[in-house]
């Protein structure tokens, strides 16, 4: 449960905060998630010092107090490392930030929220805490809020940490495509990859067809997570296929759509950083299950736990 909370407070969150509160055309800055990671290592460290001290026994002695620290320590550095990772590799966001100061800038406030959750437990009365089946409704909770979250993050996720959004000036098709010269036609100066982007709120799912003189039609490859946010304050972009030519020249293109006044332009292939401009290309069941790991871990956590408990000397497992 930790872990699931660890993961919503310092990625989803972050994230899904700033697309409500700022302008479309803006991005997020790293220093600013990082701050929500900063903001939850403490209480981090007291959940874990608590839980240690839980199972190691309420002891007042230094020792124990020495304990719960070096393990709080210990633990909220790793979770600290990887949300770090997430944002320099996966998901690196624009702006720049402090990464040393992020991390041994933490210790103080570890050792702080350590102190206070060894406290805390050490005044409560210690209950019994085998693990039940509402363990598997909570993990299945945790699993499908996960999965729909993991979505949405690679979305906003892959719109931060895009480094170059190509100008749309390559054709377009569609009633309000106001920079295409000719409706429907492309001129494509180079061989190589292209992007087409929905204009507006156009559905992102469009089936089109690109054709070039002498070149069978072939159709345009969906991602399966559309980046949006592209453009300025004229109008906005989303990023939905993709298609290969192997030759400049005229071509024509052509997008059926659930919207019969929807555009959709042609333009460079957004440039987008780190891992999270290979995730928008995965198969959508992969990005679920990816989300789901914390829950499917609490399920498993509790299928060890009432099978240990089963397996000990007279004991009863907690309906």
């Amino acid at each position: 449960m930790a872990l699931a909370v660890w993961v919503l407070v310092t990625v989803p969150a972050p994230l899904m905060v700033f697309e409500g509160t700022h302008r479309w055309e803006e991005d997020p800055e790293v220093s600013t998630a990082l701050w929500w990671t900063v903001g939850a290592v403490p209480v981090l460290a007291a959940v874990v010092a608590a839980k240690w001290t839980w199972y190691t026994g309420q002891r007042r002695t230094a020792s124990a107090v020495a304990a719960a620290v070096v393990a709080a320590t210990l633990i909220s550095a790793v979770f600290l490392g990887a949300t770090m990772a997430v944002y320099r590799w996966v998901i690196p966001l624009s702006g720049v930030a402090q990464w040393r100061s992020v991390l041994f800038g933490s210790v103080p406030l570890v050792i702080c929220g350590a102190m206070v959750g060894y406290l805390i437990e050490r005044g409560r009365v210690r209950r019994s805490r085998a693990a039940t089946r509402r363990g598997y409704v909570t993990g299945g909770i945790v699993a499908v809020v996960g999965a729909l979250l993991a979505q949405t993050t690679v979305q906003l996720g892959a719109e931060g940490s895009t480094a170059r959004f190509g100008p749309v000036e390559y054709g377009a098709v569609g009633p309000y495509a106001a920079s295409a010269s000719e409706l429907g036609e492309l001129r494509l100066p180079a061989p190589g990859q292209y992007a087409i982007f929905a204009v507006g709120f156009a559905p992102r799912d469009p089936d089109c067809q690109v054709t070039g003189v002498g070149t069978p039609a072939q159709s345009a490859e969906l991602l399966t997570i559309a980046p949006g946010g592209y453009g300025g304050d004229a109008a906005s972009y989303a990023w939905v296929a993709s298609f290969d030519v192997s030759l400049p020249g005229a071509y024509s293109l052509a997008c059926r759509s659930s919207d019969p006044q929807a555009s959709y332009v042609v333009g460079e292939v957004p440039q987008i950083r780190g891992a999270v401009g290979a995730l928008v290309h995965w198969p959508l069941i992969a990005i679920w299950l990816l989300g789901a790991i914390p829950g499917l871990l609490i399920s498993a956590d509790t299928v060890r736990r009432r099978a240990r408990r089963r397996s000990a000397p007279g004991a009863k497992v907690e309906l």
